[in-house]
């Protein structure tokens, strides 16, 4: 890499070779490649048994339902549950929510693994705070912290009224003759409703990895979003005292891993890590809540802090304070706006594209030398170390935070069996062959994450039926295609929420509280209007679809050099069902102040009302 002038002048003399350091990323990367694509399996018919709700102590035993309601909301996580309560706030009482589990909360209903938290600050992503008066015990809060506000919002709110739970959906069929949906489910359900609001989650479908010989390992198994504490013991907090004779393996290393291994290393006779690509892990400050602090804010402080917040991570340069000051501001403040900003006062003028994007670049590498510095600071055994280094740009993968995981691998009985990118070879019966070597162990833990490049549909695990019988997979078969994000032509009343073609934050419930309110000025126009219908036009759907595609941000270079992960469709880059491929390129303020901007007009263009 030659270094340009002006980023000379800006960042001065650095202590490694970009070009070298480069070329290790795409060797990285290309051992990853050369292995081919990792499949997975999904989690049904006879791996079934792995989705399975262990968190509920009896079967709601029930007779269909065979009646109507105005709305149905599908799911039961934050983003229903914060929708369903501000329905009630409207005084549009006559709604169901319907969900696979036992009761609400959504992924901090399954996700019950030890040490399962929230890597963002609790402060801006747990929901409500204000409206529910609750006090939050620390900056990043544990699963049943989260929960309990879950429940907390359901039972101020009165959201389980009516509610169909141990219930899956698997048809929303659109019926032309009277404009309302037909819901059907798996305890053999046929309701009818005037709106459907759809809250699946972005990734809500666990999946297990496709290796040879995963039927052949008669040892107990479990996967971390369904935690097995009947066999561990303990609970989310630890204490895995079962564990204590037991030699335990755990496929990946993402950021469930990172939470739970810390436990695992702490009880299990022994550990074996299996890793194909390490997490990048900085460290993360988990301070309690100051009772002073807390008590001296003033109405309207949470979403001050999460406008604040997503700002500071969009690099807006009209922010003056950073209020959550944690590591990820920390590193978007390095990596975005601000760094540029003081970039080009220092050179005296605006920086140019090229000049942006390799002084982005070399800050990046500057900031994983950090990383990497850190891991062989912490990490005994230099073997070890330099296994848990990650060698990629840090965006290639969500950075994770932790306080005890590098440590762990200082335990005696923690090993880390590094698989250079290839994965595990296979499983036999008595346990995992990785390497070459045969590792038995009497407990095998799939951490291997969720569906993300499959369809929203195939994710949802229904299909949808709009207006002469289109099927919403068929219309979404080469992407998504909506109004704002929301809403889809041909399939009247039905509303989306959660990462579907809008302004993505590292912050999910920031971006779910703008799709509520949009959500519901809609549905109050129809209330006003008198209409029992409401759809966007395909015209207003292709200009939507032309903004957005105008403001798409071309990262294909980025993604392609990255190793393969969720974030970029496991090295699939075309693909056009990623985690990030619907979101707004000119970024999630823009994005907002766009809908917010059509909202103070009136006069809802786009939609017909009849």
């Amino acid at each position: 890499m030659e270094i340009l002038p002006g980023v000379a002048q800006i960042i001065g003399g650095i202590d490694f070779d970009p070009e070298a350091l480069h070329a290790k990323y795409i060797e990285e990367r290309d051992k990853r490649l050369e292995h081919g694509d990792r499949t997975y399996i999904r989690i049904n018919d006879e791996f079934s048994h792995y989705s399975d709700d262990p968190y509920s102590s009896h079967d709601f035993a029930r007779d269909p339902v065979f009646d109507e309601v105005k709305i149905a909301l599908i799911g039961a996580g934050f983003g229903s549950l914060a929708m369903a309560a501000h329905l009630r706030k409207m005084g549009l009482d006559d709604f169901r929510i319907v969900d696979t589990a036992s009761d609400v909360g959504g992924t901090w209903y399954w996700n019950r693994y030890p040490g399962a938290a929230c890597d963002t600050e609790s402060y801006v992503y747990v929901p409500m705070i204000e409206e529910t008066g609750t006090t939050l015990q620390s900056k990043y809060a544990f699963q049943p912290e989260i929960l309990a506000q879950a429940n907390r919002i359901a039972g101020k709110y009165d959201l389980r009224r009516n509610a169909l739970f141990q219930t899956a959906v698997t048809a929303v069929e659109w019926d032309e003759a009277i404009a309302k949906w037909t819901i059907s489910t798996d305890r053999g359900d046929r309701f009818r409703a005037q709106f459907v609001i759809m809250a699946n989650g972005p990734i809500n479908k666990p999946k297990l990895p496709g290796i040879q010989g995963i039927h052949d390992y008669r040892g107990h198994t479990f996967h971390t979003c369904r935690w097995d504490y009947g066999y561990t013991g303990g609970d989310t907090t630890g204490g895995l005292t079962k564990l204590r004779d037991k030699r335990v393996g755990i496929i990946g290393t993402g950021a469930t891993a990172v939470q739970c291994i810390p436990h695992l290393g702490e009880w299990a006779k022994e550990l074996y890590v299996f890793q194909r690509t390490p997490c990048c892990v900085d460290l993360r400050i988990n301070t309690p809540t100051d009772p002073e602090w807390w008590a001296s804010l003033e109405p309207g402080w949470q979403w001050e802090r999460m406008t604040n917040f997503n700002s500071v991570l969009e690099g807006y340069e009209d922010v003056e304070v950073d209020l959550v000051n944690d590591g990820w501001t920390k590193l978007y403040r390095k990596a975005m706006g601000p760094a540029l900003k003081a970039a080009a006062q220092k050179l005296g003028r605006p920086l140019t594209s090229k000049e942006r994007g390799q002084l982005l670049e070399l800050y990046d590498y500057q900031n994983m030398n950090r990383i990497r510095a850190q891991v062989a600071d912490i990490v005994k055994d230099d073997k070890t170390a330099e296994a848990l280094k990650p060698w990629y740009r840090q965006f290639c993968k969500r950075p994770t935070f932790h306080e005890s995981y590098l440590q762990t691998f200082n335990r005696p009985n923690v090993h880390l069996v590094d698989t250079n990118g290839n994965g595990v070879d296979r499983l036999t019966e008595l346990g995992v062959v990785a390497n070459g070597r045969e590792y038995e162990i009497d407990c095998l833990i799939f951490s291997t994450g969720f569906e993300s490049e499959t369809s929203y549909v195939e994710r949802a695990g229904y299909e949808v039926v709009g207006c002469g019988g289109r099927k919403l997979s068929e219309y979404w078969a080469d992407g998504l295609r909506t109004f704002h994000g929301v809403a889809v032509d041909g399939f009247p009343n039905c509303y989306l929420i959660g990462r579907t073609q809008s302004g993505a934050s590292l912050n999910l419930m920031f971006g779910i509280t703008h799709q509520i309110k949009h959500i519901s000025y809609i549905l109050a126009q129809a209330e006003e209007k008198g209409a029992a219908m409401v759809e966007p036009t395909a015209e207003a759907v292709e200009a939507f679809l032309a903004d957005f595609r105008a403001n798409a941000r071309n990262a294909e270079r980025f993604w392609a050099e990255c190793t393969p992960g969720f974030f970029n469709n496991e090295g699939n880059t075309k693909k056009k069902n990623g985690f990030f491929s619907d979101s707004y390129g000119g970024g999630a303020r823009k994005f907002w102040d766009m809908l917010e901007a059509w909202r103070a007009e009136g006069s809802s263009v786009g939609l017909t009302f009849s």
